[in-house]
């Protein structure tokens, strides 16, 4: 089933990641951490392949929020996304995905690989449930960290922001790897939730299963007949 919504508003986040929200479909529903596949509704786009997306807003809401990075390495959907204007049409499909929250853990994240994670840190900070979770979250730069300051609110001193090509005073300078895992990580015996490019969630995935953490304590986006 596909659902039919209409672009309400756009604004930067980071000089290459924008916020969008949409109508909201009255009968769209959605568990936080799930995706779905949005379809530009214009001549050109409307029979590509659907490009998976993650809601960013609570499961509440009366719209719906996504935060989308634009790939300008390779034009395509991100790219006349972040074009569209107030009043575009788009379609949504039914949501999807394996990320979900399963109790008190650690989020590792690169990159755009924060959105699933940010409905999660949203729903449980209104709960009140927050407290105990800790976020490390890998980016290039500085410029690159999507929604910083509102990150540091939730998480103060359990958010480590770590940039891999230029750094600064605040960020850590490494890669989320084995090393840097063991040096953080001392409570084995927590969820995992793994999110970001392919290479990223399989390395990162690898090097705390080395490092003694049980494949069952892992939440990463896998192919739902595993």
């Amino acid at each position: 089933m596909r659902y039919r919504t209409t672009l309400l508003m756009s604004e930067f986040v980071t000089h290459d990641v924008k916020r969008f929200v949409f109508e909201r479909p009255d009968v769209f529903s959605f568990t936080p951490g799930q995706g779905v596949e949005l379809v530009i509704d214009e001549p050109k786009w409307r029979d590509e392949e659907g490009r998976p997306f993650t809601p960013t807003c609570l499961v509440t809401d009366r719209v719906l929020e996504f935060t989308i990075k634009r790939y300008a390495d390779h034009p395509g959907v991100t790219d006349r996304l972040h074009q569209l204007q107030p009043g575009a049409a788009l379609l949504l499909s039914e949501p999807f995905g394996t990320i979900s929250f399963q109790g008190t853990g650690t989020f590792l994240a690169a990159g755009a690989g924060l959105t699933p994670f940010l409905a999660i840190f949203r729903q449980l900070a209104r709960e009140g449930t927050l407290a105990g979770n800790t976020l490390i979250y890998s980016n290039k730069t500085p410029a690159d960290v999507i929604c910083e300051r509102e990150l540091v609110h939730y998480f103060g001193k359990r958010c480590l922001l770590t940039c891999t090509r230029v750094s600064a005073a605040g960020y850590d300078d490494r890669r989320i790897d084995r090393s840097l895992l063991k040096s953080k990580i001392t409570d084995l015996n927590q969820f995992f939730y793994v999110c970001g490019p392919d290479a990223f969630v399989e390395d990162v995935n690898a090097a705390l299963e080395e490092l003694g953490v049980k494949a069952q304590s892992l939440v990463f986006e896998r192919d739902e007949e595993e």
